[in-house]
Order: C-alpha cells, then sequence, then structure tokens
C-alpha cells in the first residue's frame, strides 16, 4: 500500500481544501472537520488501492526484477491483494460520496486512472508519465470538491500536479537499469515549471513570500537528489530521485495552500512530513 506514499494523498487533499477557501475565513466551526476527514479517508483509499493492484498488475514481472515485493515472495495471493484493492477502492468512494455526490465522482474518475495506469499506460513513454500525473491532479480536485462550485473555478489547477508527478515518473523509469540523463534534464525542467506556476499564482494573491518559506525547502529536496542522480545514473541514486520526489510533494502542497492564503494549513500539511519520512524508513516508497 505504500503508507509513506498514502501520506502524501493526504496532503494533496488539503491542499485542494486550501485553494477551494473552505477554511479560508473567520467562521471556522467544528462542522467543516468531518467533510476534511471523510475526503482524507477517501483519498488513502483510492491511493492504497491503485498501489495495490500495480502490484498485482506487476506479478509476473516482479518475479524477475523485484522479486522481494508481497506478491512474487509469497507473502500474499494475487487474489488477496486484489480483494484487499477492491475494499480499499470501495472505502474511497463511499467515503467521498457521503461528502457529496461530485467527490464521488472525482473518487471513480481516480479509480478509472489508477487502474489505467496499473494495466496499460505504464509501459507508453508519454502516456506513462501523464496517466500517473492526472491521478495526482484529480486527487487535488478532490480535495477542491469539498465546496463544489470552486471545482469549475479552479479546476485547470491540477496541471501542477500532473506536471509534477509525470516528472518523477519519467525518473522512475531507470530505477531497475539506471536512467538517462536527457530524461533527468526533462525532468528537472518540469519541476522548474512547478516552482514557477507556484510562485506565479502566490504573487497574484499577495502571499509569494509565504509560498517563498515551503517552495525553498522543496527544491533542495528534489533538486539535491535530483542533481546526483544526473551525476551518476545509477539505480540507487534513481530511486533516491524518485523517493525524494514522492516525500516532497508534502512541501509541494503546503506551498500551493499557502499561496492561497490558508497559512494555518500550510503549516498543519507540513506536519506530515514526518509521519510520511517515518513511514519512508519501513515501509518501500517505490
Amino acid at each position: 500500500m505504500r503508507p509513506a506514499n498514502i501520506v502524501t494523498s493526504v496532503a494533496d487533499v488539503l491542499a485542494g481544501i486550501a485553494i477551494s477557501g473552505y477554511l479560508v475565513n473567520e467562521n471556522f466551526s467544528a462542522t467543516y472537520i468531518p467533510s476534511i476527514l471523510l475526503l482524507s479517508i477517501s483519498t488513502m483509499g483510492l491511493y492504497g488501492g491503485g498501489v495495490v493492484f500495480n502490484d498485482v498488475f506487476d506479478a509476473e514481472l516482479d518475479k524477475i526484477e523485484r522479486p522481494e515485493r508481497p506478491i512474487p515472495s509469497g507473502v500474499i495471493s494475487k487474489g488477496e491483494a486484489s480483494l484487499v484493492a477492491i475494499i480499499l477502492f470501495s472505502i474511497g468512494i463511499i467515503a467521498a460520496a457521503i461528502v457529496s455526490i461530485l467527490s464521488g465522482l472525482i473518487a471513480i474518475s481516480i479509480i478509472i486512472a489508477a487502474l489505467a495506469y496499473d494495466k496499460w499506460s505504464k509501459h507508453h513513454g508519454f502516456a506513462g508519465p501523464f496517466n500517473m500525473g492526472l491521478c495526482r491532479g484529480l486527487n487535488l480536485l478532490l480535495g477542491i470538491s469539498i465546496i463544489i462550485p470552486a471545482v469549475s473555478a479552479w479546476w485547470f489547477l491540477a496541471i501542477i500536479p500532473i506536471i509534477y508527478i509525470a516528472a518523477i515518473t519519467m525518473i522512475s523509469r531507470g530505477e531497475v537499469h539506471g536512467g538517462s540523463k536527457s530524461t533527468l534534464y526533462f525532468a528537472g525542467l518540469f519541476y522548474c515549471l512547478v516552482i514557477a506556476s507556484i510562485l506565479f499564482l502566490s504573487s497574484g494573491r499577495d502571499m509569494l513570500w509565504w509560498s517563498v518559506i515551503f517552495l525553498i525547502p522543496f527544491s533542495w529536496m528534489i533538486f539535491s537528489a535530483l542533481i546526483k542522480a544526473i551525476r551518476l545514473t545509477s539505480p540507487q541514486n534513481i530511486g533516491k530521485a524518485v523517493r525524494a520526489g514522492v516525500i516532497a510533494l508534502i512541501v509541494m502542497d503546503a506551498s500551493m495552500a499557502a499561496a492561497f492564503g490558508a497559512i494555518v494549513l500550510a503549516f498543519l500539511t507540513i506536519l506530515l512530513l514526518p509521519v510520511s519520512l517515518w513511514l519512508a524508513k519501513i515501509f518501500a516508497v517505490t
């Protein structure tokens, strides 16, 4: 299920909630909390189910390339893993649908996108990174859907996580046999586009310096690992660059929350970082 990664999906939803304007007012009430918790539970189910199905579809290949994974190592059968994934998906849909029909539909869209990646697009040079990014973009929209009209106002912001996750997916292609420097340079360009986009959003809302507070550590996390991978494109360095990119999602989400004036929510999002880092020491990230 990649528990460390699941924490980053919660950060996506919190960023979406910040973008919606749900908490940016002076009338905060405890009645707001259930919807936030439900969408957080939803994204955990959706992400966990998607990753489990990824291992189900990759079971035969993992026997050769990653025999230590649960299915090829015999810890769990493909049938049992599939049942776990279905249960997780069901939790994701139900929790989202309780918030609104739109949230439920977005949850279903995330499942379709995740299964399309797991079964088909991951093997394609362009479709794979885009499809994986789409899953994260829809995840951001899941958070925004906490206020239904906000989706039509801010749907285009899903392009930011799409670009970012596409970059990480491009990098991950070299985890087994090593990567190519040209691919890593393209990923670096995508990283720069993401940072520039968040800076643009925050400057237009007079929140530039708040976003910069989070973008500085975000940039350090992703580029320090990427530069090492460019210097030596070994599977080990590629893996570290991927892990850094995934974990850094939390900081990127915090910067997006800050860009929309949800400073308290931005700092609450950052509190997920040590949780994800701790889980990353226990469970695989990639």
